[in-house]
């Protein structure tokens, strides 16, 4: 009874390796790419052909085999640590003083990942692969512009609420606006209401 209340024996982790993480990029982009089938296909039916793809690769022969789910978790893990120094890489080429050369550009933004991240980015190889592929820049721009738009949309909400307050602070003195102006729930309204402070 003792030996039926210990939880079956896990598997010793394994750490990927960077040809695997090599091996594992190529077979996304593979199968991601494929003009036969592409991304319409369920979750669990891309990370198994990505796998197959994997599997099957001459440069993991003698390696074992790594399953749909585990490439899926590591794939996602690899992708946002390479958006996020893509980023930095952005923010560095933006930054970049006239007579600074590529890798000086380079190490600029490992500094900019490490200040924001608070650790060291360690997959270089992956971003090198990823980094000019056309399919990979196009996924993680629009995944980047649809968070800036949710962040500039609660960002909107906010400021505009402020700059109306600050539009009705600059009138002229012994104005005082209507009640309502800073809870006006548009422009339109806000506008409106200004009209009869004036």
């Amino acid at each position: 009874s003792e030996a039926a209340e210990l939880p079956a024996e896990r598997k010793e982790r394994r750490t990927w390796t960077v040809t695997e993480d090599i091996v594992l990029i190529s077979s996304w982009l593979n199968t991601s790419k494929d003009p036969v089938v592409g991304n319409e296909q369920k979750s669990a039916t891309f990370w198994t052909r990505v796998a197959a793809y994997f599997s099957a690769s001459p440069k993991l022969a003698g390696c074992e085999n790594r399953d749909g789910n585990q490439c899926k978790q590591h794939w996602h893990k690899l992708n946002e640590a390479v958006c996020k120094f893509s980023g930095a890489y952005e923010t560095a080429t933006r930054e970049k003083i006239s007579g600074m050369n590529d890798n000086e550009v380079l190490k600029l933004a490992h500094e900019i990942y490490f200040n924001n991240q608070q650790k060291k980015f360690s997959l270089e190889h992956a971003w090198n692969e990823l980094r000019d592929d056309q399919k990979w820049c196009e996924l993680a721009t629009s995944k980047s512009e649809s968070s800036s738009k949710k962040r500039k949309l609660a960002d909107d909400s906010h400021s505009g609420a402020r700059s109306q307050v600050n539009e009705c602070d600059a009138g002229v003195e012994g104005t005082s606006c209507p009640p309502g102006v800073k809870a006006a729930s548009s422009w339109k309204e806000a506008a409106s209401l200004w009209a009869r402070c004036v």
